[in-house]
């Protein structure tokens, strides 16, 4: 059953963007994730986008951290949505309020935050666990912060 919706919903999503022409960017992502634990983030994301007004971003990383005294890794995907529609102003598009939801084998967080200049993002929501076994014996559900910087390719270049 699950399966199935996170299909529709990628449908969904990659047909309303298949319509216009879009430029798509690959990014190194490292950060910081709260949850019920500290882990250290580390993956990458692609970034499409047809104008500057709204991006779309989704990505896949592992969390790195330590749970009741045991090293764990949990990999994650994610999807976030970055929004500006601000005309007229000195410092185009300099910020972001993006809205979007992260997925682990333990849990799964919608989230909302903001970005800046959608390389720095500092973003919170509340996580639902998917496994009352947790990791390590620790069930990961509650508040979920993360901090985390985005570095394109093409600077690395």
């Amino acid at each position: 059953m699950k399966s199935r919706l996170y299909t529709i919903i990628s449908l969904i999503v990659f047909c309303g963007l298949a319509k216009a022409q879009l430029t798509v960017h690959k990014m190194l992502n490292v950060g910081y994730t709260y949850q019920n634990q500290s882990f250290g983030e580390i993956g990458g994301k692609l970034l499409f986008l047809s104008n500057d007004d709204v991006i779309f971003r989704t990505g896949v990383s592992a969390l790195m951290g330590s749970a009741n005294q045991k090293f764990a890794i949990m990999p994650k995907v994610q999807a976030d949505f970055l929004l500006n529609f601000e005309k007229n102003v000195d410092f185009y598009h300099s910020y972001y309020f993006v809205a979007g939801a992260e997925a682990t084998n333990k849990y799964i967080a919608p989230k909302i935050g903001f970005s800046l200049f959608g390389i720095v993002d500092l973003m919170g929501g509340y996580a639902f666990s998917l496994d009352k076994d947790g990791i390590n014996g620790k069930e990961l559900k509650g508040l979920n912060v993360n901090f985390t910087i985005n570095i394109p390719l093409v600077v690395i270049k």
